[in-house]
């Protein structure tokens, strides 16, 4: 078995899947192993999980379909994906987005960065090296003022706490209280972040590019960003304790 899962969570995303499918598929790292994905399908009236499980039978045993009934959030997708994966022994577990967004050949570096001790590995924007093509000033000004003010709030030390393209070593995600992340929407990248970095996982960013979507339809909201900005300040409330009775390393 592969040692390395990637969950991508989607709704409507025929126009991408196949070629992020075949993308990660085709990727050989250097350091040995291969890329397994997770596919968090919440119901897609397009036919994605059609296309998905078509990939499937052609990348028999690499390729897994999650399906859910209707859209139940982002944050809920990835933990379901955890779960899965940790289930079923993977070491390192990834968030990625469909829509290419988040460039498929990068996963490699966030793994190595995992495998080098980090315990979490975050494909950033504003560390140096990093970033971001195709946004309007407007956007990026947000998505910097954003990261300025998680850091103010929770003094989190990650240049890029919103960003949502990051590797877990399977041990940080045990230690986590996955029950208990309050946040769906954008604020549930900060509060996993938050929780790693409270539960003693070194941080590791990773410079990328980051690349707007070409195809298909954003799922940014007013409620999600008011999601995020009112969360980071619950945030420092939060009862952060470890699933497991042994201290993080």
């Amino acid at each position: 078995m592969s040692d390395s899962l990637v969950i991508i969570p989607t709704y409507n995303e025929k126009e991408n899947i196949t070629r992020m499918l075949d993308t990660v598929m085709a990727l050989t790292p250097a350091r040995g192993g291969q890329f397994h994905v997770l596919v968090v399908d919440d119901g897609s009236p397009d036919g994605t999980g059609s296309l998905v499980r078509e990939a499937q039978r052609k990348n028999s045993g690499r390729i897994h379909l999650l399906e859910r009934s209707g859209k139940l959030g982002l944050g809920t997708a990835y933990i379901a994906g955890f779960k899965w994966g940790l289930e079923a022994g993977y070491s390192f577990l990834f968030e990625m987005d469909a829509d290419f967004s988040h460039n498929p050949h990068d996963l490699e570096r966030l793994r190595n960065a995992c495998m080098d001790g980090a315990g979490v590995a975050v494909g950033s924007r504003y560390t140096k090296g990093g970033a971001v093509s195709n946004w309007p000033w407007h956007r990026i000004a947000m998505s910097y003022g954003a990261s300025l003010y998680v850091n103010t709030v929770l003094n989190l030390g990650v240049k890029d706490p919103t960003a949502g393209f990051k590797c877990y070593q399977a041990k940080t995600l045990r230690t986590i209280r996955l029950d208990a992340i309050h946040f769906i929407g954008y604020a549930f990248q900060i509060e996993m972040k938050y929780n790693a970095k409270r539960l003693g996982f070194p941080i590791a960013e990773v410079p990328i590019t980051f690349i707007d979507r070409e195809l298909g339809t954003s799922k940014m909201s007013l409620n999600i960003f008011k999601e995020a900005f009112l969360g980071v300040l619950q945030m420092r409330n939060f009862d952060i304790r470890p699933a497991e009775e042994s201290p993080a390393s």
